[in-house]
Order: C-alpha cells, then structure tokens, then sequence
C-alpha cells in the first residue's frame, strides 16, 4: 500500500453486543484510497456496508484497527475532534435528500456554513455558486416541495460539497429515484471526480457501481478487491 494513501484502513473489526452474544460486523477490513479516486463499495443488506460507511464517516468507531485520513489518526480522535472531521473533511449525501422542508434550495445549501461560523455574505455566495455547479441556478428560492426528486438529491450533493470536503461520500445516493434521474445524479458524480473529488459510494446495486473507477465487494462483513456479486 501507498505510505501517501489518502485514505487508509488496516485490520478493521467491528462488533455489536446482541443480546448474550457478540456480532462480528466488519471482518480485518483493509482498504486504501488515494486522492482523486472514485470507489463504489458494492454489497447487499446485511453485508456490513452501513456500518462501514458509518466508521469512514467517523460516525462510528471501530472495536480494533486503524483507520487514518489525510495523515489524521482517527481512532485517537474525541467526540469533539470527530464532529470537526465530519463537518471539514467529509461530504455526506444519503438515500433521502434530507432536505430541511421549510428552507429553500439555497438556505439548505448555507446551512454547513451556518455551523461554521461563515458569514452571511460569504456562506451565500459559496451556496449559490455550488447550486450553480449542480445545474440549479433558477431552482434556489424554491422549496423542496417544489422540487423534483433529481433536483432535490442535487441540492443535497451542493450542500455535502459547500464546506469543500475531502470526500464525499454517497450512501445509495440514486435508491429513491427513478432510472433516468439516476442516471443524470451518476453523471453530475463523474463529473465531480473529474475534477478531482475523492468520491466514496456505497450501493447494492451493480450498475450504479459500475459508474465508479473502481468497485470493492463486502460480502458478510469481509471486504474484497474484485469478484463477487451483490443482490439488486
């Protein structure tokens, strides 16, 4: 492995007490990412790839292993030190565009920078530039409600990338849209790493992972380079 990798897991495990018994999620897990790359992380339910994700969000913390982004060692990190990395360093873009109902496009896109501290002026200029970058320009004083689905999941995509992220990293980001809007979400995704971001996808599904440069198989809880299937 790169002694540069931007991203690093070594030995990853993790367990959940259940009942009387412990469950083995995640199995040694080993995973390198270097800046730039795009990866789809491809398993059915029950594969382990929430919980995966959820440690590589630095929602959850692993049981044993070390996971190390941008030269940051995680599992040494408090609960305070890990909001930072979530807030500065990773982008998050989920099923559900989770927009927040009663604000428009553009004060969903400002609402990172609220938490950051950046002024009025300079969190709606960067909200406007990013809904800009996503094709929304004429859509920002609308309501989610008055959005489409494609168009809300491409507010949530500017609002992951407003804070300018490290990596933006998609859980099923297309499972509540139709196939063409989907479609349209994967191309704005290729584009995004074209450019440069770090894009980390989790999916059941094969063709939204084949959109990736590179696909990974987690198969009850162990994580492997190639090979396998997942169920659609």
């Amino acid at each position: 492995m790169s002694e540069a990798a931007f991203f690093r897991m070594e030995g990853i495990n993790k367990f959940y007490q259940m009942g009387d018994e412990p469950m083995h999620i995640l199995k040694d897990v080993n995973l390198t990412v270097e800046r730039g790359e795009y990866l789809s992380v491809l398993g059915p339910s029950g594969s382990g790839k929430t919980t995966l994700m959820n440690i590589i969000g630095c929602l959850d913390t692993p049981t044993s292993g070390s996971y190390t982004l941008d030269g940051q060692i995680i599992e040494e990190m408090s609960e305070v030190e890990l909001a930072r990395i979530r807030s500065r360093e990773i982008g998050f873009v989920f099923q559900n565009s989770q927009l927040l109902p009663r604000l428009t496009a553009l004060r969903n896109v400002e609402m990172p920078l609220i938490y950051a501290g950046v002024s009025p002026r300079e969190r709606r200029r960067r909200a406007e530039q990013m809904l800009e970058r996503v094709g929304l320009e004429d859509r920002m004083h609308h309501l989610p409600s008055q959005l489409s689905g494609g168009q809300q999941q491409r507010v949530a995509i500017a609002r992951a990338l407003v804070g300018n992220p490290s990596i933006l990293l998609a859980d099923e980001p297309t499972g509540a849209l139709d196939q063409k809007t989907g479609k349209q979400v994967m191309a704005l995704f290729q584009e995004l790493n074209e450019e440069g971001r770090t894009i980390i996808m989790i999916t059941h599904d094969m063709n939204i992972a084949a959109y990736a440069r590179r696909v990974v198989h987690i198969i009850d809880g162990e994580l492997t380079e190639g090979g396998g299937t997942a169920d659609a």
